[in-house]
């Protein structure tokens, strides 16, 4: 795979705060990419430093590709209808509007409002279809379903998917954990202004141990036991029911999640 992104010790300080320190990663060509921190730990200023819409105070940042950007929010005049906004976008940069997109968004049933009395989850609609017109080979999306309802969100979800199999790159910051184990190929966790985890959710869980939680229902209730070795654990628990003369009746185990392991390393509790 080619890189699409090449980020080589970024650095970007606000007066004398530093927010990116020395940070260098890659995103390759045709993968859904993820940014993950808690708030204030530089997921927005990579971006918009990638994005070319921040200065850095040093490093290299190389993109490969037409760039298609969504942003939290945008300036769009408070009068402007969807459509309008879309046509205005098509004609700056030389292309048609892609009704398909439109009908998969949700859009075409927004024609007649105005832009001020959309909802947050109609505007961050709209922002993706902006971002998608000039047919960009790299699209950011900041905060992509924020405000969303289940409808909407399965809807960007599977134009996000539709991306990918067109080959796009996706770079995405998000504080959805679910949304992010579903739809992308690595991940970066950002704290205090450095990635300190790189890779798939997978290499993450094996980093960090396959911490979980054994649930055993007997017929005396149930018990939950922490555990980083499953085996063991059931096994031992089961010598004592059986010593004891108690009826084992199910078995469940928990298995950290995505979510569980970010909280951990954003704790300072992962190593």
């Amino acid at each position: 795979m080619s890189v699409a992104i090449s980020v080589k010790n970024l650095t970007k300080s606000y007066g004398e705060n530093t927010v990116l320190k020395d940070m260098s990663f890659d995103v390759m060509e045709g993968e859904i990419f993820a940014l993950l921190g808690v708030n204030g730990m530089g997921k927005t200023t990579t971006l918009e430093c990638i994005e070319g819409l921040r200065k850095y105070n040093s490093g290299t940042i190389i993109v490969n590709g037409k760039m298609g950007i969504q942003l939290q929010s945008a300036s769009l005049p408070g009068t402007i209808k969807p459509m309008e906004a879309l046509g205005l976008f098509a004609k700056w940069n030389k292309t048609e509007i892609d009704h398909g997109m439109v009908s998969a968004l949700g859009l075409d049933a927004l024609k007649k409002k105005q832009y001020d009395s959309m909802s947050t989850g109609q505007k961050r609609r709209l922002h993706l279809a902006l971002a998608l017109i000039s047919d960009p080979d790299i699209v950011f999306l900041d905060e992509p379903t924020a405000g969303l309802d289940v409808e909407g969100r399965m809807a960007l979800h599977e134009e996000i998917r539709k991306l990918k199999a067109a080959g796009k790159t996706i770079i995405m910051a998000s504080h959805d954990m679910a949304e992010v184990e579903d739809l992308c190929d690595r991940i970066a966790i950002l704290k205090n202004g450095d990635i300190v985890f790189l890779g798939t959710a997978e290499e993450l869980t094996n980093q960090i141990g396959r911490h979980c939680l054994v649930h055993i229902k007997t017929e005396s209730g149930e018990e939950t036991f922490e555990s980083d070795n499953i085996g063991e654990t059931v096994l031992r628990q089961l010598e004592d029911y059986k010593q004891r003369g108690i009826q084992v009746l199910d078995i469940k185990i928990d298995r950290g999640t995505l979510e569980q392991h970010f909280i951990n390393i954003s704790r300072g509790e992962a190593q």
